[in-house]
């Protein structure tokens, strides 16, 4: 297939472009750097999309933590006009297949979610996704274009920033850490996993038209988080208890209760559809895809 990849320059586009190359596929790739910008409401794609067969759609302007209400807008216009403005261009250039990196925001913050969880994001990066795919459903429908949503939990892989990158740098430099009591579940998904998944949803044609939830298919708290890190840099897992409700109490008086409750709360997926439908399976387990981050 001839696949226009957007966000081909960021960090799961990095991992998907050669993926998709050593599995024979012709691939256009699209980054910061070369191409449209998503919130140009002139932007041509045309020339971009010319013979392609299938678009992956990885670009987009991803969540913040701070000052989130005040870019609803930006995220509006990047994540949802943006990607409708691909969508519609891509169907009447004759695409037939148009994959979307969505996220699992879109059906909140905690809980353990299903692709029938109600989808009720709680951030204004929640609701530009959720609002992406249901415009990039209508498209599809009126065009007859194949549509497929894939929404992972938290990716981690070589060159991942924000949380985990911090929470691996305490690790690795031996700062003790308050989680010893915290007793959660959090679904991952490594890049690699997450690739693998995105590339089988390219050409499976039991994947017309659904939306998929993907992880590692291991859940951890963030104790034992902290302990498979540990162990494969090296160090001692440098781990103190202190009660969640006082730990969440002092983050939110500091303001950082959000990146707190990331840490101690409860998110995990349910991969199931992926495996009965699509017949796929993690490659990569938990451990190994940390060594592939880590070091």
């Amino acid at each position: 297939m001839k696949v226009l990849v957007t966000g081909a320059t960021g960090f799961i586009g990095r991992a998907l472009v050669p993926a998709l190359v050593c599995e024979g596929h012709d691939v256009r790739a699209v980054g910061r750097t070369k191409g449209p910008v998503l919130d140009d409401a002139e932007a041509d794609w045309r020339p971009a999309l010319d013979g392609c067969d299938a678009v992956v759609h990885l670009a987009a302007m991803v969540h913040v933590m701070k000052n989130a209400p005040a870019l609803a807008q930006q995220f509006r216009a990047v994540n949802v006009q943006g990607t409708a403005r691909l969508a519609e261009q891509a169907a009447r250039s004759g695409v037939g297949r148009f994959v979307m990196l969505s996220s699992v925001k879109v059906h909140g913050e905690a809980g353990h979610i299903s692709e029938s969880s109600a989808r009720s994001p709680l951030d204004p990066y929640g609701l530009s996704k959720r609002d992406a795919e249901d415009a990039l459903a209508d498209i599809g429908v009126r065009h007859e274009m194949d549509v497929v949503v894939v929404r992972p939990p938290l990716v981690y892989g070589p060159g991942v920033r924000a949380n985990f990158a911090a929470l691996a740098s305490a690790v690795k430099r031996g700062v003790p850490l308050p989680f010893g009591a915290i007793n959660n579940r959090r679904s991952l998904v490594g890049l690699d996993n997450l690739v693998s998944l995105l590339a089988l949803c390219l050409v499976h044609p039991k994947a017309a038209n659904e939306a998929f939830l993907v992880s590692d298919g291991e859940d951890v708290s963030t104790p034992e988080l902290v302990r498979a890190m540990a162990a494969v840099l090296g160090r001692e897992a440098r781990l103190f208890s202190v009660p969640q409700s006082l730990l969440t109490g002092l983050a939110r008086a500091f303001g950082r209760g959000d990146d707190v409750l990331r840490l101690v709360g409860s998110l995990t997926v349910d991969i199931g559809k992926a495996r009965q439908v699509l017949e796929w399976q993690p490659p990569r387990a938990l451990d190994a895809g940390l060594r592939e981050a880590l070091l």
